[in-house]
């Protein structure tokens, strides 16, 4: 019974890094390019917090900029009731180049962040596979470098984040607004 439960927890634990060997990343990624100001466009996950969250959500700005050391900085600020809501976490680079990770200071999650593919002008999708002690989730982001994108491209995340197990409910185009895009630095 014992040797029974280690191997299915085994292949358990084998299939989780299969999936998160199968989300590719940009091919030639070149960081330089990425720097700038974003618009989230798009969000999906199936993670406790975003399906209580999801109906408050719009769009928000992200500004990416490089530390020396070749991390990235990713500044967001988003509308939270009246307030603008600004957070910064720093992605640390990993030997696979669009490849990130971030450790939550708040809440201990390790996320593995991949840059799935972007041409650094118009936009940017973005997995990452984040992992809590106790559950794991999928998180998909699709910025835009403005406020509004092409069918293809809103088609093109949807599709992207059903590949990775997300259902339709779990998949939000982020409704436009004003409100805190002029506070993002």
């Amino acid at each position: 019974m014992h040797a029974m439960l280690l191997s299915v927890l085994g292949l358990a634990l084998l299939g989780a890094l299969h999936a998160q060997d199968s989300i590719p990343v940009q091919t030639d990624f070149q960081q330089d390019k990425l720097m700038g100001r974003w618009y989230s466009i798009g969000l999906a996950s199936n993670s406790n917090w975003f399906k209580e969250k999801k109906q408050l959500m719009k769009m928000c700005t992200t500004v990416i900029s490089t530390t020396t050391e070749g991390n990235l900085e990713v500044a967001s600020t988003y509308p939270k009731g009246d307030q603008c809501v600004k957070r910064n976490s720093l992605y640390t680079k990993t030997e696979q180049p669009g490849r990130f990770s971030y450790t939550s200071p708040r809440w201990g999650s390790k996320h593995d962040i991949r840059v799935v593919e972007t041409n650094y002008d118009e936009y940017a999708l973005v997995a990452t596979q984040i992992s809590k002690s106790t559950s794991s989730s999928t998180m998909v982001l699709l910025y835009s470098r403005t406020k509004e994108l092409s069918p293809e491209r809103l088609e093109r995340f949807t599709e992207f984040s059903r590949e990775q197990g997300l259902t339709d409910e779990e998949i939000l185009i982020l409704p436009q607004t004003d409100k805190c895009m002029e506070d993002a630095a």
